[in-house]
């Protein structure tokens, strides 16, 4: 087992097979993963809550794509217990060079309030990691990237695993064919 990702050929190559990596967080050894079912967050049936609306109508974020993509990762990864270390952090970075990695950040002002990045694929964005600074700005984070995907005529946002918070913004649960 490698603590290592592949270079960035191979793990687009991966990701085009239904494959993502994570590292074990005992010795950081690289796996990977195929979930079957897949949960993916339908572009054109992403939920807005009452409370999403509000904080939308209330104008106090706003968004840009791949304007801090570092700072989105190293959030993304500055928690207690995070899978991204610093052989993910070189890769996606790699990707993000080559534009196969893109991240959305949501802002309060000048401060970086949210985000999330992922993988870029022909008409699939694979999310990786999203975090939130403040109340709610990993839901517009996610309602701005499906906004954001639908209008480019993306196909599919791919979300890896089904969470109650994922499903309650209209993920689903695919099988993986």
């Amino acid at each position: 087992m490698s603590k290592t990702l592949p270079p960035s050929p191979q793990l687009l190559w991966a990701y085009s097979q239904g494959f993502f990596p994570m590292p074990n967080l005992k010795d950081e050894t690289i796996e990977w993963y195929r979930p079957d079912p897949r949960a993916v967050l339908p572009l054109d049936q992403f939920h807005v809550s009452r409370s999403l609306r509000k904080v939308l109508n209330r104008d106090v974020f706003s968004t840009t794509l791949n304007k801090a993509f570092p700072e989105v990762v190293f959030q993304c990864a500055n928690r207690p217990e995070t899978w991204i270390n610093a052989e993910f952090k070189r890769a996606y970075g790699e990707l993000h060079h080559l534009g196969h990695a893109h991240s959305l950040e949501v802002w309060e002002g000048n401060e970086l309030a949210g985000g999330v990045y992922g993988v870029q694929l022909g008409g699939a964005f694979f999310a990786e990691s999203m975090f939130s600074l403040r109340d709610n700005a990993s839901k517009v984070a996610l309602y701005e990237l499906s906004r954001h995907l639908k209008s480019q005529n993306f196909l599919l946002l791919e979300i890896q695993f089904l969470t109650p918070h994922l499903a309650s913004l209209g993920a689903v649960e695919i099988p993986d064919t």
